[in-house]
């Protein structure tokens, strides 16, 4: 089977942790070999997590800057500040939905331009999927099911070989059962905005 290597990166309180959980045992419903490391960084202060996640017969779970095949945000500076992660054949997916770091609310930073980061996202990669995963979310009935928008969106793009009924699958199977139907509403909104982005 071909290798694919996939990195998610997230502000810590976001929920790319139980994601990476979700796609390692769907892989494993899905009899596809899989290997994962996360990197937490500041995450209980707001800073960085970043899980690299690679399906296929690889040794190491490390992802060198330019091997990612797909590239998921959680928050559009942080998919930005990975791109070095990205190649011209990566699939991008990001939220639009900006969480400002410290430094740009206490007045010593600048939150970077929506547009102009697509534009750059665009310019390096094969194609991007950019959706208000918070929006999303919260007309699944949770603002915490930004995860669970991406993963719809990353299971649409068909760059991973995981279906979207061994998605759901382990959806159900790994998220406490009182989230399970709005995670799942959750999944759906986030595959079709990505199917309607295409």
């Amino acid at each position: 089977m071909n290798i694919t290597r996939l990195i998610l990166v997230a502000v810590g309180g976001q929920g790319n942790l139980l994601a990476s959980r979700v796609i390692g045992e769907a892989a494993l419903l899905s009899g596809i070999p899989v290997r994962m490391s996360e990197i937490h960084g500041m995450a209980q202060r707001g800073g960085v997590v970043e899980s690299a996640i690679v399906f296929g017969d690889a040794k190491s779970t490390i992802i060198s800057d330019g091997e990612a095949d797909m590239l998921v945000g959680f928050e559009p500076s942080e998919t930005l500040r990975a791109l070095k992660k990205a190649n011209s054949k990566t699939v991008v997916i990001t939220s639009l939905a900006p969480l400002s770091p410290f430094t740009v609310a206490i007045g010593k930073g600048v939150y970077p331009d929506l547009a102009q980061v697509q534009n750059i996202i665009r310019a390096k990669t094969a194609r991007l999927i950019a959706l208000d995963a918070v929006s999303l979310a919260k007309e699944a009935g949770n603002v915490m099911s930004v995860n669970m928008v991406l993963l719809g969106a990353m299971t649409q793009s068909k760059k991973l070989p995981i279906s979207s009924e061994k998605m759901k699958e382990a959806i159900a199977a790994t998220t406490k059962k009182a989230f399970v139907e709005i995670n799942l509403k959750a999944f759906d909104l986030g595959f079709s905005a990505a199917d309607k982005s295409a």
